[in-house]
């Protein structure tokens, strides 16, 4: 059974198409936090599934219908049954309302979610979720600081113009006249990100016009600094740290002045564990998928019987390949350190220590993996393929 298990899955694999649309169907299912297929079988059941297709998450959903009846003697309501079916309607969610859909059965959906909840605990937020706050903040605040820095860029000039004794109406008509002479109006257009020439309104963003009046020091003309710290952004690195934080990535790997280090594993970093652990944890959820599909599969070419799904489906694990140097690097680090140990003691294995006691908790061998390895080791010593060394190693 174990090996048309793992045949049905390689066939499982080649209906989804897997090793082209892999990264595109984690991604999807990342993104959106649900992912729905349906699972089209045979015209003959024996042969299995058909096609395997996929469904937009927005066009389906899941509808759970209770029937409840009234106890003649009390009055409660008495739960009699329930029902599950999926309602598949193309034009949206807006339609289901209305009641209007394909209704499809429980077994024919697989559905796999994020296994993450919103604060009401009823609807299902991709892993991403947490990451649209730091992201809009991060994008509202990158737009203010380049119009924060085109305004203020450049250096104003103050006009102190004399005009002498002349009552208030003639000394701002004056004053007016050598506006009007000498403005030059830079506008900033924020939807175009285009600067234009207007010299139509006045604004507090260029020059400063101001009167001086008879006994002062005569018409001056003085420069106002610019913006002196339009290199400063520490507020845009804190929310693009924050954004980097959310994404439960190490920062490392998405700051491009950090190259790779090949260390040892005792200088992985604390962020890096944490990031396997959570890829780890994304694969478990993600497995899903598989066993949806493996399920019915499996019972259409009757290997096996729908009641014994539910014993063999804990037993069932996935191995994915690994591409993380950091997770081998510590494996053989901590293999090193356990021979190490195993030198040192082989000198008193017979007097303190037994063989069975150094296997178990020296090299941390399971019941099983002793069993398969003296089955191993007896092959090779009886084949000639391994001198026999238990005399000299205290055995």
């Amino acid at each position: 059974i174990k090996k048309k298990m793992e045949e049905e899955f390689d066939n499982v694999l080649r209906l989804l198409n897997f090793k082209i649309k892999g990264s595109e169907i984690f991604r999807r299912w990342y993104i959106d936090g649900k992912l729905y297929h349906h699972i089209i079988p045979h015209e003959q059941q024996s042969k299995g599934i058909q096609e395997v297709r996929p469904i937009d998450p927005i066009t389906i959903r899941k509808v759970r219908e209770v029937n409840k009846d009234t106890d003649p003697k009390t009055g409660e309501e008495i739960v009699k049954g329930m029902e599950e079916y999926y309602v598949y309607n193309d034009k949206g969610a807006k339609h289901y309302q209305e009641h209007f859909g394909l209704k499809v059965s429980p077994d024919a959906i697989s559905y796999v979610h994020s296994g993450l909840y919103d604060a009401s605990a009823t609807r299902i937020i991709s892993n991403l979720h947490k990451a649209i706050k730091p992201l809009n903040q991060l994008r509202m605040l990158e737009d203010a600081v380049v119009i924060y820095r085109l305004s203020r860029a450049p250096e104003r000039r103050i006009f102190y113009i004399d005009v002498g004794s002349l009552p208030k109406t003639k000394a701002e008509q004056y004053l007016r006249d050598i506006m009007n002479r000498y403005r030059n109006k830079l506008v900033y257009d924020a939807s175009t990100g285009e600067i234009r020439d207007d010299k139509k309104f006045m604004s507090m963003m260029e020059d400063f016009w101001l009167p001086r009046r008879e006994g002062g020091r005569g018409t001056e003309i003085s420069t106002l600094d610019g913006g002196q710290t339009l290199g400063e952004i520490e507020d845009v690195n804190y929310f693009q740290k924050k954004l980097y934080k959310s994404l439960n990535v190490p920062s490392s790997r998405l700051e491009a002045d950090n190259g790779f280090n090949m260390g040892r594993a005792s200088e992985i970093t604390r962020d890096e564990l944490k990031f396997s652990k959570f890829v780890y944890r994304l694969r478990q959820q993600f497995s899903t998928l598989f066993l949806n599909i493996l399920r019915v599969q499996l019972v259409l070419r009757n290997i096996i019987k729908p009641e014994d799904w539910d014993s063999m489906e804990q037993d069932i694990r996935f191995e994915f390949a690994s591409d993380s140097y950091f997770t081998e690097s510590k494996e053989n680090e901590v293999l090193q350190e356990r021979l190490n140990i195993l030198r040192d003691i082989n000198d008193h294995i017979g007097d303190y220590y037994s063989r069975e006691y150094v296997r178990r908790n020296i090299l941390r061998q399971t019941d099983s993996e002793m069993k398969e390895i003296d089955k191993q080791i007896s092959f090779e010593r009886e084949n000639g393929l391994l001198p026999d060394k238990s005399e000299s190693m205290g055995f």
